[in-house]
């Protein structure tokens, strides 16, 4: 279920359950119906090496199977890009059994949007993936696709990182910045990063000071027990410091666990109690906030 400002995109679909991202023989991209990006959405994972500089508790990436590619080969990405884009636009991915449900949302792409196995700010040429994917939706006519980038937020502040965001801006770029947490403490627990709360504060701030973000925040349970109040209460006031200090967040994505984790004490919010979180965030920051069940 999500938000009412949202399309009727059902969270039982095939297409919307199967967020694989393998596709065909591809490497890079794969294409996948997003209930947050109201439709299809192409992803480009550049972490087929599944490198990440986090561990959440929630994230469904095997890492105990190694990954592939080492390094993102550009030309490959882009004829993969380009292919899966025209496939789409022509009726192809319409066909396929997976899209069954929804053929009419596999005609217009939404979104490229940096998603994979790992943190996409982690590859050293960032800002080259950005240029070939702003170059294939130039090729391609997609003036309304936007290019959206999925972090953690930790390589937000990386000169090559900072430069494919000004891409980005260029080519209807959206940011979609992970925050779980409103302590250091609790930012251990869930998402067992190796870098600083703090990095990741600053980091959100200074990019929502150059463009809007969206923040997206998974709720969940830990040995049964939700978010308490208190440490709800400190993401609050996280969101309201960067918006203090002239970032600009469009809006708030709060969502549970929706495939199976690797931890099995980590488990999903019903519906009601992430609209309760989600009512508290609304009235504590005056932000808009979707839910996702």
């Amino acid at each position: 279920m999500v938000g009412t400002s949202l399309p009727a995109i059902q969270n039982h679909w095939s297409a919307v359950v199967d967020h694989s991202r393998r596709y065909q023989d591809f490497t890079y991209v794969y294409p996948v119906i997003s209930r947050r990006s109201r439709g299809l959405s192409i992803g480009i994972n550049l972490n087929p090496d599944k490198r990440c500089n986090f561990d959440c508790v929630y994230c469904e990436v095997d890492r105990k199977v190694p990954g592939n590619a080492r390094h993102v080969d550009l030309v490959q990405a882009a004829d993969e890009l380009r292919w899966l884009a025209r496939h789409a636009l022509n009726g192809g991915l319409a066909l396929e059994p997976k899209f069954s449900e929804v053929p009419e949302l596999t005609r217009s792409i939404r979104d490229f949007a940096f998603s994979g196995d790992g943190e996409p700010t982690m590859v050293p040429n960032f800002d080259d993936c950005v240029e070939m994917a702003a170059q294939v939706r130039f090729d391609l006519g997609l003036t309304d696709t936007r290019i959206v980038l999925i972090t953690d937020a930790a390589g937000l502040d990386k000169v090559r990182v900072r430069r494919g965001l000004e891409i980005m801006d260029r080519n209807q770029g959206e940011v979609w910045a992970k925050l779980d947490a409103g302590t250091e403490a609790y930012f251990r627990q869930v998402n067992r990063g190796f870098v600083s709360f703090g990095r990741i504060l600053r980091n959100l701030t200074l990019t929502a000071q150059q463009r809007p973000i969206v923040v997206q925040s998974l709720f969940l349970k830990l040995h049964g027990q939700p978010m308490t109040a208190s440490e709800l209460s400190s993401y609050c006031h996280r969101l309201s410091e960067i918006q203090a200090a002239g970032g600009q967040i469009r809006e708030v994505h709060a969502y549970t666990i929706a495939r199976p984790t690797p931890e099995v004490w980590a488990t999903r919010l019903t519906l009601t109690e992430l609209e309760g979180i989600a009512d508290v965030i609304r009235q504590s920051t005056g932000l808009k906030v979707l839910t996702f069940d």
